[in-house]
């Protein structure tokens, strides 16, 4: 049971009212020890440990990827596959969550 809702954010201080800024979403693994490809990406638009969750996601369904990890605070994306990533593959995933890949 939640006691009190006072650390939540509103809308209106650019964040998500579902949780605060500071989160930030654990690593989603596909499989136990990920190896292969690391690449890592700027996104865009992410507040909170929900949209990082989002991101995670859509992005664990492409196909290869072991892990992702996702830092809401700086907003770098980092995701492990078997074989490299396509950026094409990346920028679909992150806009079906509602984000935009960032300029590097």
């Amino acid at each position: 049971m939640i006691d009190s809702n006072k650390n939540l954010l509103s809308p209106s201080e650019n964040s998500c009212s579902c949780c605060s800024t500071d989160a930030q979403a654990p690593s989603k693994t596909a499989a136990q020890a990920p190896a292969g490809e690391t690449a890592t990406y700027q996104v865009a638009g992410m507040t909170c440990a929900h949209c990082a969750s989002s991101v995670t996601e859509e992005l664990v369904k492409l196909p290869g990827v072991s892990d992702v990890h996702v830092d809401v605070d700086s907003g770098r994306v980092t995701v492990t596959s078997q074989t490299p990533l396509a950026a094409e593959s990346f920028a679909t995933a992150v806009e079906e969550a509602g984000y935009t890949v960032a300029p590097a």
